[in-house]
């Protein structure tokens, strides 16, 4: 049992080595990237940094300062600098360092986002698999019915129907705003319950999909009915057997949409006025406050690419049948 422990733990060492050598390169290749496309931009930073002042002595100056007079190459070694370091530069709007600025909003993201993707796990997956063992029945006309649903319905619709229902007419919930959890967390839950639902009443119809398309796999795949012939029970077979192994894709397809949550839902934000990272990209795009686009930017593709590791790890404790592949 020792010796089997060990070898497992130096398969995901191993493995998280591997995947780590990946990553950093990928990284690279990312901020690149960003720099280069925030390049393209159209505007002159100086300009927009001067504001009213069009003094050519001063806008020189904002040049010298900020290193735009140097080539672009140089600029980007003075900015992976700064990053590393943690310096995302200064916001021209707020003046306020970028990393305070994401050091606020992310964390309201990463609420929303986490209770979306729960409300939808605890909504999809489950649909998902009663609507593969009741294959035909009414059960299964009405998850893939709920899905259809979940996916046509536009987020902005059931934003504003959910804040006419439970805010206008019934008084339960409030209609915008957030508070934070450190400060009151009944009244954190109460102004996100209804944006997270939002988020992931679309994504459960998602997850119902794959999770009724994998369990139809694994049902019919010979251990399922070897383990039926076996004469254990049908609870047994369906939570123990079919539903570990058909977790694989679903576990990949959460980690996408939790990646692509946290990169600002900004219909939803914008509804119910949360000041999460989706109304701060918007105002930075429409405002050219260049670092924090970088900033924020960056930090969103690290995330992602942290929960695709997340995600491949997770493979090898769900499925041990991985592990004598790494």
């Amino acid at each position: 049992m020792l010796r089997s422990a060990r070898d497992t733990w130096g398969i995901m060492l191993n493995f998280l080595a591997r995947r780590i050598a990946q990553i950093v390169p990928t990284l690279f290749f990312v901020s690149v990237l960003i720099f280069s496309l925030q390049q393209l931009l159209p505007g002159d930073p100086a300009l927009v940094m001067a504001g009213e002042e069009r003094d050519p002595a001063v806008i020189e100056q904002i040049r010298r300062q900020h290193r735009l007079d140097q080539p672009i190459p140089v600029q980007y070694v003075y900015w992976l600098k700064g990053v590393l370091s943690g310096d995302f530069g200064e916001s021209l709007r707020n003046k306020m360092p970028v990393r305070e600025l994401i050091a606020q909003k992310l964390p309201v993201t990463l609420q929303l986002g986490s209770m979306a993707i729960l409300i939808a796990f605890f909504i999809g997956i489950p649909a998902g698999i009663v609507s593969a063992v009741k294959k035909g029945t009414a059960w299964d006309y009405g998850a893939n019915l709920f899905a259809l649903w979940g996916i046509s319905t536009p987020n902005f619709w059931l934003g504003i129907l959910l804040i006419f229902l439970f805010s206008i007419k019934l008084g339960w919930l409030p209609a915008s705003g957030y508070v934070p959890l450190t400060e009151d967390w009944r009244a954190s839950l109460a102004a996100t319950i209804m944006p997270a639902f939002v988020l992931g009443n679309a994504i459960s119809a998602i997850l119902m999909r794959h999770t009724r398309s994998a369990m139809l796999q694994v049902l019919e795949s010979d251990y399922v009915r070897t383990a039926r012939a076996k004469g254990l029970s049908e609870r047994v077979v369906i939570l123990k057997h079919a539903m570990r192994n058909a977790l694989t894709p679903i576990i990949t397809l959460g980690a996408l949409e939790l990646g692509t949550l946290l990169s600002g839902a900004v219909l939803t934000e914008q509804i119910f006025s949360i000041p999460g990272f989706g109304k701060l990209i918007v105002d930075a795009v429409f405002n050219r406050d260049y670092a924090v686009v970088q900033g924020v930017v960056l930090v969103t593709a690290t995330v992602y690419i942290t929960l695709n590791l997340v995600a491949d790890v997770a493979y090898i404790f769900v499925n041990p049948r991985l592990r004598a592949r790494r």
